[in-house]
């Protein structure tokens, strides 16, 4: 498994999360990411981030290989973090360099919108982490299944951001799988000028894409060839079912909705 991103992986278990019906998981982080930008104390991240963490916990997921896989987006968030630190001029003045000031006020800021950041990145990858790519579809279809009366196709539409999804990280491998070969050969895609190093990127996409079109072609026979004809008429090997654990999730999760309301200042 390619840890450098995990967006898009799956990782089997049999852990409370795992078991959960897709669709309260999707409702679940769809809400989340409303309501996160919600918060706006101490009280409220606090009860975000003990959510997030408690849900990592109970997928049993471990938060070292989580992290481990953020760290594509560790540069976002401290990027966001700097860039609050030199725009915000609120508050007090913490550190004074003549020509540099920071302000508390973009300290927290800054805390704060990075923390978002990275509480969004942590549940949602953690939705992909338990749930196969045949349940996502499966959940999106039953959810979007009210638009079939207006003829959107959704099973359609499911599938495709489900193989999307899944592509993610096997295109992140073929990456590094030809950005490997390609410095073996000698070229060099981290230094010289700025348009050296945007001609050495060529070399890197056309096989790229070359390799993706491929893939999509094979995948496309592959469908074709188990007679694949659309959603119309198409059976399902496992049927949704919500239980008791996705009653009990969704009360937790309404209550600590209530919680960070009462909490908001």
């Amino acid at each position: 498994m390619n840890n450098a991103l995990i967006i898009g992986q799956y990782v089997p278990g049999n852990s409370f999360i795992h078991r959960l019906d897709p669709r309260t998981k999707i409702t679940v982080v769809f809400f989340f990411v409303i309501v996160v930008f919600f918060a706006n104390n101490v009280p409220t991240y606090s009860l975000l981030t003990a959510f997030s963490l408690l849900c990592v916990l109970n997928s049993k997921v471990p938060l070292q290989f989580i992290l481990k896989g953020l760290l594509p987006v560790w540069f976002l968030i401290i990027f966001t973090f700097i860039l609050h630190l030199i725009i915000t001029n609120e508050g007090n003045v913490v550190v004074d360099w003549g020509f540099f000031k920071i302000y508390s006020g973009g300290i927290i800021q800054g805390f704060a919108i990075s923390l978002r950041f990275f509480l969004l990145i942590l549940t949602t990858s953690l939705l992909t982490l338990t749930t196969t790519p045949i349940e996502i579809t499966d959940a999106m279809e039953e959810m979007l299944h009210p638009l079939k009366k207006i003829k959107f196709p959704v099973h359609e539409l499911a599938l495709m951001m489900s193989i999307s999804l899944r592509f993610i990280p096997t295109l992140m491998q073929e990456t590094d799988k030809i950005s490997r070969a390609q410095a073996a050969r000698g070229v060099d895609f981290r230094t010289g000028p700025v348009k050296d190093r945007i001609m050495a990127v060529i070399p890197l996409l056309v096989p790229l894409f070359v390799s993706a079109f491929k893939r999509a072609e094979d995948l496309a026979m592959a469908m074709e060839a188990r007679g694949y004809q659309g959603g119309e008429g198409r059976s399902k090997l496992r049927e949704l079912h919500v239980g008791t654990k996705d009653i009990l999730i969704l009360i937790a999760f309404v209550l600590m909705l209530a919680a960070l309301f009462v909490l908001r200042q």
